[in-house]
């Protein structure tokens, strides 16, 4: 089938105006000047805007997050690794109380394990994906762990991961459906009826004296 000139131009204004579409939408939760919408459930841990960003920097994990709970959405942001030992992630749909906050967690990973996009249960369950939960009744629990390791070694995924410069991560949740996106990467699809709802958050892992750096953290709701 031939398609014409005129009709590639057409398609291509239509998904133009799909994706503007779709950004219109969006909600800022960062507007660049202060951490209005946000909040830090602990006695420890700093956060302040330097020069657009959000910098994070503690002795001890904490995490910052969203004065509103959302349910469905596309949750996108940027995150910046410090140099030496460093691990990150982007909370969504998590619960918070004095001192801690629990819940589903986009990994960010610095280590040569390289599991960023991973989904880990922070305070919880741990491992989702890569892990042994979730498999299925005829699948072993060793045989799941292999097919998990093996996902995220693949060379796409693996290197999905930009160690030393800013890092696009992009979740989507509808219903009991998780997708993960790294750098334009789909490093996690994972279906789970743990949480429906819950705040959105970025998280500073503990080491002393890092600054974990975030920027163009936005939502829209589904």
């Amino acid at each position: 089938m031939r398609i014409s000139f005129s009709s590639l131009v057409v398609l291509a204004v239509a998904a133009f105006t799909s994706v503007s579409a779709d950004e219109a939408k969006s909600e800022k939760l960062f507007n660049g000047k202060d951490t209005s919408g946000w909040k830090n459930p602990y006695e420890w841990g700093k956060a302040e805007v330097v020069d657009g960003e959000i910098h994070l920097t503690a002795d001890k994990k904490f995490f910052l997050v969203t004065e509103e709970k959302y349910s469905d959405f596309v949750f996108e942001g940027e995150v910046h690794l410090p140099d030496g030992k460093a691990n990150s992630g982007f909370m969504f749909r998590c619960h918070v109380g004095p001192n801690k906050v629990y819940g589903y967690q986009a990994e960010v990973d610095g280590s040569d394990r390289r599991w960023s996009g991973g989904l880990y249960d922070e305070g919880r369950r741990g491992w989702l994906w890569p892990s042994k939960a979730g498999r299925t009744k005829e699948e072993s629990a060793l045989a799941h762990e292999k097919k998990s390791q093996a996902h995220f070694q693949k060379k796409e995924i693996a290197g999905a991961l930009k160690r030393n410069g800013w890092n696009h991560y992009r979740i989507t949740c509808k219903g009991n459906s998780i997708k993960i996106e790294v750098n334009g990467v789909v490093t996690t699809e994972y279906k789970d009826d743990t949480d429906g709802e819950g705040y959105l958050g970025i998280q500073h892992h503990g080491e002393k004296g890092q600054t974990y750096r975030f920027r163009n953290l936005k939502v829209r709701k589904l």
